[in-house]
């Protein structure tokens, strides 16, 4: 009798872990997704700043300006959600378009599309901004834009946004060549990284915990009921 009811009692927790009745893993709202989600980003160091690709499934970076002295490390990771994305230098004159090396500047620095990995500038001038955005198909037009070193006023990351937002569908399609490490005002020394733990699945080690748990009771409940 000991041994049934230990067991039944723990039956709730194993359906849990499975996902059964459990609540849809992509939620609908923004509240849901931020009481659901896990952030894919460590907690930044000093002389090191991360910044999610995607967070929380969105369309948006975040944090999505930022503001990094000389130096800086500036990491960005990539989820392992089925969706690549890229962070891709561009201008504020032309949110959603690589920067393009010119007669008096380098080309910006581009991740290319990807999916778990991690992608590292090194910020070279802080006194001027830089900025980036994603190019996968639409997502710019969506907002999903950043930057780095933005002014408090006038051309502001606000502004830069809000130009992003108003290409919205009629953002013109990138090519996806691979990688281009340099950059103009944080500079790329290396492709994107593989990066692992930079996601959270329902099978991670926390399921794992509860299905070990699980039969460890269920076991010590078995003997219990034999002993009896």
């Amino acid at each position: 009798m000991f041994a049934t009811a230990l067991i039944v009692s723990l039956l709730p927790a194993l359906a849990a872990a499975q996902g059964y009745g459990a609540p849809d893993p992509k939620p609908t709202s923004s509240a849901a997704a931020g009481a659901a989600a896990v952030p894919s980003a460590p907690a930044d160091t000093p002389g090191h700043m991360n910044i999610d690709v995607a967070f929380q499934s969105q369309f948006v970076f975040h944090p999505a300006n930022i503001t990094a002295p000389n130096g800086t490390l500036v990491t960005f990771w990539f989820p392992n959600s089925g969706l690549d994305h890229s962070v891709t230098q561009s201008s504020f004159a032309a949110p959603c378009t690589y920067l393009a090396a010119t007669d008096n500047s380098s080309a910006g620095f581009d991740s290319a599309l990807q999916s778990a990995k991690s992608f590292t500038i090194n910020i070279t001038d802080d006194t001027k901004p830089i900025w980036y955005h994603c190019k996968q198909a639409g997502h710019c037009g969506m907002g999903m834009v950043g930057s780095i070193n933005a002014p408090a006023t006038g051309n502001t990351f606000d502004n830069f946004k809000a130009a992003a937002l108003k290409i919205g569908p009629s953002e013109v399609q990138e090519s996806n060549s691979g990688p281009v490490t340099g950059g103009v005002n944080g500079i790329a020394t290396a492709p994107p990284a593989s990066s692992t733990g930079t996601t959270t699945t329902k099978d991670s080690g926390a399921t794992a915990l509860v299905y070990n748990a699980f039969f460890a009771l269920f076991a010590a409940a078995l003997a219990a009921g034999l002993s009896l």
